[in-house]
């Protein structure tokens, strides 16, 4: 994964609340275990006509006005389904930050799994970022990691993060990738024990 320590970056609005799994990737798309190329389908019901296959334009991912690498959403995002699929197709569409005033935990956790930090913000703090950036595409956020802030147009709020995730997440870890990282503490470890049992 990706480290992701500091973010400054341009924001993409949907104020929709109780966004589900299958709204954000639905359930015929989910034939492969291969993370990549599920960003193409990422919202596919509302992104493009189930008659015709064109993009809606109405939808904000298609309206060129917008662009960044954070997600603003409504309140309780990530409901639903527990499908890790949904977390794959944000990152692999290119979002590193999902802002909401909830998650579901399930999302939560498979968000943090794969790269993807869901910050949870104050809903009065939710709506101020969403009608700046919907009235001023421009407008950036500034998501910091260490110090667990989110910035807006001179405002900032804290967000609570587990301090195991945020180590994975600085460092670009898996869950695999942090016990490398921790081979020689382990390793210390048994030997520490095994003269322990030998004694």
């Amino acid at each position: 994964m990706q480290k992701l320590i500091k973010l400054r970056a341009r924001a993409i609005p949907l104020p929709v609340e109780n966004i589900d799994t299958d709204q954000i990737i639905p359930a015929r798309f989910l034939k492969s275990i291969d993370k990549k190329g599920f960003g193409e389908n990422l919202f596919r019901d509302w992104r493009y006509n189930v008659h015709t296959g064109m993009p809606n334009a109405d939808f904000v991912l298609n309206n060129p006005e917008y662009r960044g690498e954070i997600l603003v959403a409504g309140n309780n995002f990530g409901c639903g389904s527990s499908r890790e699929h949904a977390a794959w197709a944000l990152t692999d569409y290119g979002f590193k930050v999902v802002v909401s005033s909830f998650f579901a935990d399930i999302f939560k956790g498979n968000a943090l799994n794969n790269g993807l930090l869901p910050v949870k913000v104050s809903e009065a703090f939710l709506k101020e970022i969403l009608n700046g950036i919907t009235e001023n595409p421009e407008k950036e956020l500034v998501v910091d990691v260490e110090k667990q802030t989110i910035a807006f147009d001179g405002q900032s709020e804290s967000f609570e993060m587990d301090s195991y995730k945020k180590i994975c997440l600085m460092n670009g870890y898996d869950d695999i990738d942090f016990l490398i990282s921790r081979k020689q503490a382990i390793r210390e470890f048994e030997l520490k024990t095994q003269k322990i049992y030998e004694n």
